[in-house]
Order: structure tokens, then C-alpha cells, then sequence
């Protein structure tokens, strides 16, 4: 096991990164994750505008300490933040210079290669995790020297990959040994102990989060989720040119075709006005394919108690 991760578990109390969710989590939800023994994140974007993101680090950094000194003996985990590294995003370097400044313990990349953000961030110690969703991407990761990879399997919220969560582990492990986290359908503590089964060191859970009384999610998006199941989510480059999972009653309730959307998955043209288009994340809700899990809103304190209790559950059963 490498050092990264046995000292991300031994701030940990169950193997779990909260994912960072445009437009969902804040700085209540990071500190509330944290403060509960999981890794919690948010993407620097929803710190808006720029200038705000140096107020939500200092934030999160001095309630965690404060929660620290007041509970010596609780473990608080590490936060991090999402960086979109890609020219559609033209604030990401200037993200990165900000967090780097207020030496931010864990990134999270996606889309191009962070060979930009592990070069400024390790030598603070920064550790750097990347979104793959197949084996090219995984070894153009590797190859920049990031700290682990994140898996994100078919069934993920947001932008998903197609694989197989099993084969999509199974190929990378065959030429990767360094760190995994798996993201894909994960609801239960059950099944972030399959995740361990399956050789990952972290499960990685978005959807699971949204519903949770911390979360920025609207309450029409969480009551939403509640009430949905698999069947309600839709797989579509439709909205941002990329294929993404979505929530099937958002796209109805945007006034949309939803034949027309769900053609786009299959070669059809999107034909959306720049000025009229829902927007994709904030009319346009993304969830997982484990929606169907998800049966009420809580506190996120008993959430991670809840996932605790059934991973326990689950690894005695397995014992016995």
C-alpha cells in the first residue's frame, strides 16, 4: 500500500471521497464531510466569482481546525477541490495558483493531463487525483505523476465513462499498482467494501451526497432524486458535447424533447440556441444511476454514520 494512502485512511473513518459537484457542494457540505471522518471536495468553480475561492479555503481550513481543537480525539479528514484543466476553463490556473497559496491538501483533475498542477503542488505535498474513464486516459495520467486514480465507471453521475466497473478495474490494475478509487452506483456501505474486494483503496460517492441537508442542491433537485430510480436517468452528450448522466424529469420539466435528447446518444444533432438552452448541472440536473438507493434527506453526520454501520454490517457478514 502506498504511503499516499495510508495516510489518507488514517484520516478516515471509512474509505470514502465525497465527490466535488458543480453547483452542490459548499463550503457547509465540505466542512460537514469532513468533520464526519470522509474526504469532502468541491470544484473550484462554484466558488463564484474568482475572487471568493480564497474566502471558502480560509473558511473551510479554520472551522475544521476548530473542530479539531474542540475534538482532540475525532478524526477529521482532509479536504480538496476539483480543477477543471482544460481551455474551456480559463480559471483554472489561476484556481490553482490559490490553492496552492493556501497549500490545499488534495486536487482532484479532470479532463486534460495535470502535469501543470502535480509540478506546483507536490512540492508543498499536495496530493493530485485524476478522473479516467479508460485505460488511454489512465496511462496519459500516470505518465504527468499523479498520487491515484479515480475510476469513474458506467452508472456515475455527471460526465461517466461506459466501462464496466469490474473490467474498467480489472484493465487498469493489469499494468497500474498505485492508487484507485472507484465511482460508479456507490449508495451503501456494502458496496464500498465491494470496491475494496475489487482491489480499490477509496470508493468515490456524488450522488449519494446531493440529498443531504448541507448540500447547495436545490430542494426540487433533492426531492427529485428521492423520488427517482434508475430508470429515471438518461446517458447524453446532448447538453455539453460530452456524455453525461442526467436526470430524465429535469429534461421534461426544461421543456425538452426528450426523444430529441436521447437521439443525441446515438449520432443525433443538438440544436440548442445559446441564449434559450437549459443549462446543463443548473436546469439540467446530473445524478447516477444509483439514485434508486436514496430514500431520504439527511444530516451528513448520519449519513457517514449510516454508511459506517452497513460497510461493518457487511464485513462481518462476509467473515462469518
Amino acid at each position: 500500500m502506498s504511503t499516499v494512502i495510508q495516510n489518507l485512511l488514517a484520516q478516515t473513518r471509512i474509505p470514502v471521497i465525497a465527490a466535488p459537484m458543480f453547483l452542490v457542494s459548499g463550503t457547509d457540505l465540505v466542512v460537514g464531510l469532513c468533520t464526519s471522518g470522509v474526504i469532502g471536495t468541491f470544484p473550484t468553480l462554484n466558488a463564484r466569482p474568482q475572487e471568493e475561492l480564497p474566502k471558502w479555503l480560509e473558511d473551510i481550513a479554520s472551522r475544521l481546525a476548530a473542530y479539531q481543537q474542540a475534538h482532540p480525539e475525532a478524526i477529521v479528514s482532509p479536504f480538496g477541490v476539483n480543477l477543471i484543466v482544460h481551455p474551456s476553463n480559463p480559471r483554472w490556473e489561476g484556481d490553482l495558483e490559490i490553492c496552492a497559496e493556501h497549500k490545499v491538501p488534495l486536487y482532484i483533475t479532470s479532463l486534460h493531463a495535470p502535469n501543470k498542477v502535480v509540478e506546483r503542488v507536490h512540492p508543498y505535498g499536495g496530493i493530485v487525483l485524476h478522473d479516467v474513464t479508460n485505460a488511454k486516459h489512465a496511462r496519459k495520467a500516470i505518465e504527468a505523476g499523479v498520487d491515484g486514480l479515480i475510476l469513474v465507471a458506467s452508472g456515475a453521475g455527471g460526465h461517466a465513462g461506459t466501462m464496466n466497473p469490474i473490467a474498467l478495474v480489472n484493465e487498469i490494475r493489469s499494468f497500474y499498482d498505485g492508487p484507485i478509487i472507484l465511482s460508479g452506483c456507490i449508495s451503501h456501505g456494502k458496496d464500498v467494501l465491494a470496491a475494496l474486494a475489487l482491489g480499490c483503496d477509496f470508493a468515490y460517492l456524488g450522488t449519494r451526497f446531493i440529498p443531504v441537508q448541507e448540500s447547495m442542491a436545490p430542494d426540487a433537485y433533492q426531492s427529485m432524486i428521492i423520488g427517482a430510480d434508475a430508470t429515471d436517468i438518461i446517458y447524453t452528450p446532448y447538453f455539453t458535447g460530452v456524455p453525461g448522466n442526467y436526470l430524465k424529469p429535469s429534461v421534461i420539466a426544461a421543456g425538452l424533447d426528450l426523444d430529441e435528447v436521447m437521439a443525441a446518444k446515438t449520432g443525433g444533432t443538438v440544436r440548442l440556441s445559446k441564449e434559450t438552452k437549459p443549462r446543463a448541472w443548473k436546469d439540467i440536473w446530473g445524478a447516477g444511476q444509483g439514485v434508486g438507493a436514496i430514500e431520504k434527506i439527511l444530516p451528513v453526520r448520519e449519513l457517514v454514520d449510516q454508511l459506517i454501520a452497513e460497510f461493518d454490517t457487511a464485513k462481518k457478514k462476509l467473515l462469518a
